[in-house]
């Protein structure tokens, strides 16, 4: 089978809407008119109340696929994973699935490219980086301190997002991992499969603004390095372990120095009192980050759970 054929049979294509419907509505025209009505759309509708998602769109396009209706905004990523969960449930078999936002970002062009490499039988998902982005300075300056704080923490490297194509091999083990419902592409980085990345150009967005504010980027960031918890648990706990003994040792360094009449006035408690502060802040550095590490772990849904989230599905053709 060649690469070309992955995208010439049916595939599927699950995309998170919330808010956005000339912009979704542009990007399932373009689907159609690169991959006529092999793409098996899975639109998962986060709770929009202005611009709530209508079987229409996928009709009007010409494609076939479903419209997954949920009760409430859960968020990007989880809407992510109930699509993936959908498409795992409902059709395990087919060829690939890819991930895709609704902004026009994702674009389908490059869905070709990102799926060639999945005809090798040692990938078992393929991952879109950034070439170049069409993104302001600030947000540039953000994703670098993200990447660089994410390999302080893990000690691993994160690179891409939540554009990819998956064989089904990997759809199975993804829509099985709690981990999904925190961050899709740490999931993918934890799940232990092969994975090749693909470098690709981001497209600009079709229509509206983006409703991702510096907030929600943050908690997105912050979500990633809860998935390796335990991992930034260690780290964490050997940093403020280390910095506790430094802060022991100069502390008997300074008590010596003051029996050794070494210590002027006042420089004694004024050096003991900073030592104990240190000490006191990396004690509870440590208990914050365990602290978190189970709130979060706590919070993930397990993955049974996401029809528990749908209000309702309409199909469009078959």
């Amino acid at each position: 089978m060649t690469s070309t054929n992955l995208t010439d049979q049916r595939f599927a294509v699950v995309m998170p809407v919330y808010e956005d419907k000339e912009a979704s509505t542009r990007l399932l025209n373009e689907l159609f008119a690169e991959y006529g009505n092999r793409p098996y759309v899975v639109i998962v509708d986060d709770g929009s109340l202005h611009q709530p998602v209508q079987s229409t769109v996928l009709s009007d396009a010409g494609l076939s696929g479903v419209v997954i209706k949920l009760k409430r905004n859960v968020g990007h990523q989880r809407a992510i994973a109930i699509g993936l969960n959908y498409v795992a449930d409902h059709h395990p078999d087919i060829g690939c699935t890819v991930v895709m936002d609704s902004d026009g970002e994702d674009t389908p062009q490059s869905i070709r490219q990102l799926v060639a490499p999945l005809s090798n039988s040692n990938v078992d998902v393929v991952v879109a980086q950034r070439k170049s982005r069409v993104e302001t300075l600030r947000f540039k300056a953000f994703y670098l301190v993200y990447k660089a704080l994410f390999q302080l923490l893990t000690g691993r490297k994160i690179s891409f997002g939540n554009f990819m194509a998956i064989a089904p091999i990997g759809l199975k083990r993804l829509a099985a991992m709690q981990e999904l419902w925190m961050h899709v592409a740490g999931c993918v980085l934890s799940s232990k499969l092969r994975i090749q990345t693909l470098a690709l150009d981001r497209g600009p967005r079709y229509a509206g603004k983006s409703k991702m504010n510096f907030v929600g980027l943050a908690l997105h960031g912050f979500r990633a390095l809860m998935v390796f918890a335990e991992d930034v648990l260690v780290r964490v706990g050997m940093m403020c372990a280390l910095v506790a003994g430094l802060t022991i040792s100069a502390s008997f360094l300074a008590i010596g120095l003051k029996l050794a009449n070494f210590a002027t006035p006042g420089w004694f408690s004024v050096a003991l009192g900073i030592l104990l502060l240190v000490l006191l802040q990396t004690g509870a550095l440590t208990l914050m980050t365990l602290m978190l590490t189970g709130v979060v772990r706590a919070g993930a849904p397990n993955q049974i759970d996401y029809r528990a989230y749908i209000d309702g599905v309409e199909h469009v053709g078959q």
